[in-house]
């Protein structure tokens, strides 16, 4: 006998109501973006919510789309592929500590972070590592 199990995601719909100068503001931005209002107010409430679980974190565009970065410093999944590759030591992230100008608490908020959302920190270092892979065989 076979059990099949499947996750199921739902959306909800919210009414907001936001003052005219706001709404504008976020309309523009939008537009700039190539988003609708809707994925912007989507994609603010999804980072918002994540900057409360993660007060280091926030978040910042690039050329391989948004990420998750520290505060004042580099992106989560740098903190983490850099903690990763120091895994031989015995504490790997008091060794990146001791090796960098970060902070013991900020390598524990991108940690934590990674703990939060662990495909999204993994896929961004697999997608690192496969660049540099191609960029060295050229």
């Amino acid at each position: 006998m076979r059990t099949a199990c499947y996750v199921a995601y739902m959306s909800v719909n919210v009414s907001v109501r936001l003052d005219d100068a706001l709404a504008e503001r976020l309309r523009l931005r939008a537009r700039t973006a190539g988003e609708t209002l809707s994925d912007r107010l989507r994609r603010y409430a999804e980072e918002g919510a994540r900057r409360d679980e993660h007060p280091l974190i926030t978040f910042r565009d690039g050329p391989g789309g948004r990420r998750a970065g520290l505060l004042g410093g580099p992106d989560v999944w740098e903190v983490a592929m850099w903690v990763e590759d120091l895994a031989t030591e015995d504490d790997p992230a008091a060794a990146l500590v001791e090796d960098s100008v970060l902070t013991r608490s900020q390598v524990d908020a991108a940690l934590g972070y990674r703990a939060s959302y662990p495909d999204e920190i993994a896929a961004r270092i697999e997608l690192h590592r496969l660049e540099t892979a191609a960029a060295d065989r050229r």
